[in-house]
């Protein structure tokens, strides 16, 4: 078993490698009859930007990846400077007529959005010419040596019940040297996807002819991204059917997290974009899917006829109706363990590192302030964008609309959501995000602490204090303290992911959804109890 486990990492680290090493692949350059075609289907007005890019990629050099952006980067950051300077000149001079003549004339966009546009008809070698390879090269390697590594060890797992099975004994699973290399990767794959996309082109050419099957065009930084998510998922979801063979909710609910993000967050959006609608991810509840509301969504829904209006009704009723029904009914657990993609990669790819969530009193307090604080922050963000769409007016209160959506963009869709919720987990734990960051976990949270029929049951009678829950507790919640003195848990973080259920050896702990009632606590029932005896017992 030993020698397979091997194999498979070894099998794996060389997927992973030629993965990583695709980067630095290929040759960029256009024709300029290409770069004319390109400049015409944009277009770009200004003659300094055709000059500029002309240097820049219509060259018989081989140019790398590299090379090629800082480049493209360059003609454009050179042109928009020159119309910068021109504006500063006649808004100096008060000539309002040239100052305006010369936005026309400017190229708006990141510079790494653009050079990527650009790269990805520029590019050539083995990787593009050979995609059916290079897919099994890296993600076939990859998908191979990960299920080597993973079946060996957990068929041996053998009886039911999953306890300390040696997770601090691992360099990779109590933050060592192995660990700390997986957040780098982690991290440096995020950083590379969401500000530096360019560089990512030769993953883009990977996939290019799956993405054409399913939407009839060729794959961006962010199908990548998605076929990464379901392909690393479903091969952690078997960790998770073998791990939890003896646990039918954890069998149930993988499926689940993973049709929902297979299907409805991955298949469905690519389908639509196929039929030339409006790409939506049905299972994504405002404020989660933050930019539901931005002008340049509404405007797309608008004008996309009944589809676009039926978008649009079912997010808001998703948002206000469905959702604090749902939690109502079955909290929070729902949509965070049986429905949501950053849930799904969390159960999934992050179940090796839930231990490491911090389950100290500072943390709970740094947790309630500051996914309370995103929240809010989402609300005025989307308060201030419905103003300003619907006044015409660039700014609320002293707030420009395009500030803020884009300091929450970039703060909390990118770098917190993204950098820092999935590269964390080796070390933070896998609920980085669902913890301190997600707007709609807080909204969920609320209304399971104060109106749901969820909870999670104790029999403190049996408990002996193993630990086992609050070590596999993702949230960060002390369930063995509430275990001890029997009483339920309702928490506004707990997302009912049930595995401290299915650690406890004793059966102590149960997901239940009952009459609001019974949330209260049991040890006042003990303790009417206890006084209804003494009563029996004086009395006789």
């Amino acid at each position: 078993m030993k020698a397979i486990k091997n194999l498979g990492l070894v099998i794996f680290l060389i997927g992973l490698a030629i993965f990583t090493g695709s980067i630095f692949t290929g040759n960029f350059s256009l024709t300029q009859e290409e770069l004319n075609t390109y400049i015409s289907e944009k277009g770009y007005k200004s003659e300094i930007i055709k000059k500029e890019l002309s240097a820049a990629v219509v060259t018989d050099k081989s140019l790398n990846i590299f090379q090629f952006s800082s480049r493209v980067r360059a003609a454009f950051e050179t042109s928009n400077n020159h119309y910068d300077e021109l504006i500063a000149k006649y808004d100096a001079e008060k000539n309002w007529d040239k100052k305006g003549e010369q936005y026309q004339y400017k190229i708006y966009g990141k510079p790494h959005t653009l050079s990527y546009e650009i790269a990805k008809k520029a590019g050539s070698g083995f990787v593009k010419e050979n995609a059916g390879l290079m897919w099994f090269l890296t993600f076939g390697l990859g998908i191979i040596g990960a299920l080597l590594f993973i079946i060996p060890n957990l068929v041996l797992l053998g009886k039911p019940g999953i306890k300390n099975d040696g997770i601090y004994l691992e360099s990779a699973t109590n933050r060592g040297w192995i660990a700390w290399l997986v957040l780098v990767y982690l991290v440096t794959f995020y950083l590379v996807l969401y500000f530096m996309a360019d560089y990512a082109v030769n993953w883009t050419f990977i996939l290019d002819p799956i993405s054409n099957f399913l939407g009839n065009r060729d794959a961006s930084q962010w199908f990548v991204y998605g076929f990464l998510y379901c392909t690393i998922m479903l091969t952690m979801g078997v960790r998770m059917f073998i791990k939890y063979r003896h646990n039918k909710y954890q069998i149930v609910r993988t499926i689940s997290v993973l049709f929902f993000q297979i299907v409805f967050a991955f298949l469905i959006p690519e389908i639509m974009a196929s039929l030339q609608l409006p790409e939506y991810d049905f299972k994504n509840a405002f404020p989660l899917d933050y930019d539901f509301f931005f002008d340049w969504n509404l405007d797309n829904l608008t004008n996309s006829g009944g589809i676009g209006l039926f978008i649009l009704v079912w997010g808001i009723v998703l948002t206000l109706i469905i959702v604090p029904v749902m939690v109502y009914f079955f909290g929070k657990r729902w949509y965070c363990s049986w429905v949501c993609g950053c849930g799904g990669l969390a159960e999934t790819l992050g179940d090796p590192y839930r231990q490491h969530s911090n389950k100290s009193l500072n943390a709970w307090k740094l947790e309630r302030w500051l996914i309370h604080s995103v929240l809010v922050f989402s609300l005025v963000m989307t308060i201030v964008t419905l103003y300003c769409y619907f006044s015409g007016t660039q700014s609320f209160l002293g707030i420009k609309s395009q500030w803020i959506k884009d300091t929450y963009s970039f703060l909390i869709g990118a770098w917190f959501a993204g950098v820092i919720g999935t590269g964390f987990y080796p070390i933070f734990g896998n609920r980085v995000w669902c913890r301190f960051g997600c707007p709609l976990a807080a909204y969920l949270g609320l209304v399971q602490r104060f109106k749901s029929r969820f909870r999670i049951t104790t029999n403190g009678g049996q408990c002996i204090s193993c630990g086992n829950c609050s070590t596999y507790c993702e949230q960060g919640i002390d369930v063995r303290a509430y275990a001890q003195k029997g009483e339920n848990i309702v928490r506004s973080s707990c997302v009912g992911c049930g595995i401290c259920s299915a650690v406890c050896p004793r059966g102590v702990l149960k997901l239940e959804n009952g009459p609001e009632e019974g949330r209260i606590n049991p040890t006042e029932i003990l303790l009417g109890n206890d006084v209804d005896l003494m009563k029996l017992v004086n009395k006789n």
